[in-house]
């Protein structure tokens, strides 16, 4: 939110006060926290100190490399709810160390005495005096951020404040923030960037990868992929300055990024307390390492979810009959499949969510399901979200029994915006959980071994919760139970690794319920790369899987162009999910497009040929690919990452958003044009080209600007690589030890390594050594 007007003056109906005094500072050894007593305006006499507010500041440290931050003016006023944080115990961590410095002691005499927390290479220091000061410094003393001058605050609103009396719809935000029942106050803090210093993350942004200059509200929303809106806002944001910060906040956050003060990130929360944790890298995966340990790492997915997935598509007609033929087409033509989706008409329409098959169209499901297992060796994926229609059963067992949110008048809570009648879950409650939970559960002893959560950003404001929530905390907050509860009973089925989601909506702590997707995007070449800008920015705020829907998810038919790139991108993504909206996303349909339309199409160049090309790449990949998501699940590390995050020194990489890292040693770039034409950089050192085995070799890095088939893509191997494959694997799940094929690119290096874990848990290590002339390949 905007509270002021340009650098000097507030806006009209905002009263401010900023803490200017760090008066009294009390280090706490044996709690391993500082406390500050903050007045907000200098104390140069007893007498200031009476009508003076102050702020209350505690410094602590919840893990290693993270000091926590929470400001708050009144204790009883309104507080936000903060996330679920990992907090290891306090005294003798060795890691964390408290320095003063001067008159430290509480006591109002001297000015200019210093106390610090020290946690893992970060320190925090408060400087005692008439102006605010506190700086955030690595291990060899430089600055990393710090909050000066008048950068802490607290605003009211007034009757004469210019902002929205209602919000934009049943479940949204105002362009200023939120209506005016959100909050008459809140607290804000700034935080300085350096020159040049660039910004990254919020969760799924499908504006600018650098954010330096955008206004970001931390409100999920079902906003598409070309709007400012997302579907998994996430209130941490990392810079190219080494650290990240984490608001511990699950209501509504706002982030000015460089525009109220262009010389910081300004973060505001409704209420009277700000909850912010500090985490230092110095390295992008450093940071995301212990962002994740905070907040929860990514779950281990299953190998089977690595392959191509196809489904019926949204609005389509589909029976048993046409999804055999589906499957049976794939099959035909080479394409291996791995696992088949059924979206939301696998129920009857009006009912959504009453888990119970469209018998019309699915007469004996559970032989259905039993055939495309044993027969066609496929998994099964179904489609479900929270919204419980009045047409069908489940309503009114759940209202019934209390599971539906209400409204403030005890009446359950409905809307027909969506499906007719509508209610919502209310996860809050756990006899609630445990109903939906049970109903999922039967789904899968039916035979389904994934579930698709969609929604989870419609929620309501004016309703209450069983728990007794703030019913504003439960915008955000929502997607994170649904999904938790859904994955719970996927994995108490079928076992710790073996769950899989594939989800559309989440909050920060979401990464451990993975996959996730991009939502609904345009077929078009911008649609493409805007959902390129959300993956990157998705990945760079601790999710470690992530998918799209490849060709696009809106329009009419999409144009086979935009269809056949988009398939080298999505087979060079994490997952992979051929899904659309209006028209089914099988190959040949597009290619007979391109017949109708007269286009000639040359050898290898058709729609069957990229998909089974691209398909069987990926799967001949897999060793590699399933090694880097073991490093998503115990480092936060993603499988597909930014340049920036793989190449933080480069300053070309801060701005790339066409191209990223799959894994640590593939480096794509899509292909965004008709004509074929790409341009992209690749940065200092060595690289192969995968398919041609031309050598590039620069010390300052190189662009480049080429023209590609259908059946091509830059995919490029970085120096010191080992990458163990399996040409002509047709399914994601083998022993990816048993006689693979081990590439080599060692560049000028003498030796490198690889270690490749099989689905059992056993790993093996490949280690590629020069001698002689010669290169011989080990393993151990």
């Amino acid at each position: 939110m905007k509270f002021t007007n340009g650098y000097w003056l507030m806006r009209d109906g905002v009263d401010a006060l900023f803490a200017r005094d760090a008066y009294e500072l009390h280090p706490d050894p044996e709690r391993e926290t500082i406390s500050v007593l903050a007045p907000t305006r200098p104390i140069t006499e007893r007498a200031n100190t009476l009508n003076q507010p102050a702020f209350h500041v505690e410094l602590s440290t919840p893990i290693e490399g993270v000091i926590r931050v929470r400001a708050t003016h009144w204790r009883g006023g309104p507080q936000g709810i903060g996330f679920p944080i990992t907090q290891d115990e306090p005294g003798g961590r060795d890691y964390v160390h408290i320095t003063t410095h001067g008159d430290g002691d509480g006591e109002t005499g001297e000015r200019g005495a210093t106390a610090a927390l020290s946690s893992g290479g970060l320190t925090a220091t408060v400087v005692k005096g008439p102006e605010w000061n506190l700086t955030f410094t690595d291990e060899r003393g430089n600055t990393l951020t710090r909050s000066q001058g008048k950068s802490l605050a607290r605003f009211a609103l007034n009757k004469l404040a210019n902002v929205s009396a209602e919000p934009v719809g049943e479940f949204g935000v105002t362009r200023t923030g939120l209506a005016n029942d959100e909050s008459r106050t809140f607290t804000s803090i700034q935080l300085s960037l350096g020159v040049g210093e660039t910004v990254y993350g919020f969760g799924e942004r499908f504006a600018a990868f650098v954010k330096n200059g955008q206004s970001v509200d931390i409100w999920n929303e079902d906003g598409g992929t070309a709007s400012e809106q997302g579907y998994k806002d996430i209130p941490f944001y990392m810079t190219s300055g080494g650290y990240g910060v984490f608001v511990n906040d699950r209501g509504h956050v706002s982030f000015e990024v460089g525009t109220v003060n262009t010389e910081a990130v300004q973060c505001s929360v409704p209420g009277e307390t700000i909850d912010f944790c500090v985490i230092y890298g110095p390295t992008p995966k450093q940071i995301l390492d212990r962002y994740t340990r905070l907040t929860g790492r990514p779950a281990q997915v299953p190998a089977w979810s690595y392959g191509l997935w196809l489904t019926t598509s949204f609005t389509t007609k589909y029976d048993e009959a046409t999804i055999t033929s589906f499957v049976d087409g794939m099959a035909s033509r080479g394409i291996p499949l791995s696992a088949f989706h059924y979206d939301c008409y696998w129920m009857r329409e009006f009912h959504w969510t009453d888990f119970e098959w469209d018998s019309r169209f699915f007469p004996d499901i559970e032989a259905t399901l039993k055939r495309l297992h044993e027969d066609k060796g496929l998994h099964l994926c179904a489609w479900i979200n929270p919204y419980i229609g009045q047409s069908g059963a489940m309503f009114d067992e759940g209202m019934r029994n209390g599971y539906l949110v209400r409204n403030p008048d005890g009446t359950v809570w409905q809307t027909d915006n969506w499906q007719a009648g509508m209610g919502l879950v209310d996860f809050t409650n756990p006899d609630a959980r445990a109903w939906f939970k049970g109903k999922v559960v039967s789904l899968l002893k039916q035979g389904i071994d994934a579930i698709k959560t969609d929604f989870g950003e419609r929620i309501p404001r004016d309703v209450v919760w069983f728990d007794g929530a703030p019913k504003l905390s439960m915008h955000n907050w929502y997607t994170e139970l649904y999904n938790q509860t859904v994955f719970e009973a996927i994995e108490e089925t079928y076992g710790t690794g073996k769950a899989c989601l594939f989800a559309r909506s989440a909050t920060a702590g979401g990464q451990q319920f993975p996959v996730h997707w991009g939502g609904d995007c345009e077929s078009t070449f911008n649609g493409m790369a805007q959902t390129l800008r959300g993956g990157l920015s998705l990945t760079s705020s601790g999710f470690g899987f992530w998918s799209h829907d490849i060709g696009g998810f809106e329009g009419a038919f999409p144009d086979p162009a935009v269809y056949k790139r988009w398939l080298a991108f999505g087979l060079l993504s994490s997952h992979s999910r051929l899904h659309g909206s209006t028209v089914y996303r099988v190959p040949w349909l597009f290619d007979e497009e391109d017949e109708r339309q007269g286009r000639r199409i040359e050898p290898g160049q058709s729609a069957v040929d990229v998909c089974r090309t691209f398909t069987l790449l990926k799967l001949s990949l897999i060793p590699y690919l399933y090694q880097a998501g073991l490093e998503a699940h115990r480092h936060g590390t993603p499988v597909m990452r930014s340049m920036f995050v793989e190449f933080p020194d480069d300053p070309a990489c801060r701005t790339l958003d066409r191209q990223y890292m799959l894994g640590p040693s593939l480096l794509v770039a899509p292909v965004f044009t008709y004509s074929g034409e790409v341009t992209y950089y690749l940065p200092a050192g060595g690289w192969t080209n995968w398919f041609t085995g031309e050598r590039v070799h620069s010390e300052h890095g190189v662009w480049r600007t080429e023209h590609h088939g259908f059946d091509s893509v830059p995919l490029w191997v970085r120096d010191g690589s080992v990458i163990v494959t399996h040409p002509g694997a047709t399914t994601p799940d083998y022993d990816y030890t048993a006689d693979p094929d081990v590439r080599v690119f060692l560049g000028d290096q003498d030796e490198a390594s690889a270690t490749v874990t099989r689905i059992d848990g056993g790993s093996v290590v490949f280690t590629a050594r020069r001698e002689g002339e010669e290169i011989k390949v080990m393993r151990s």
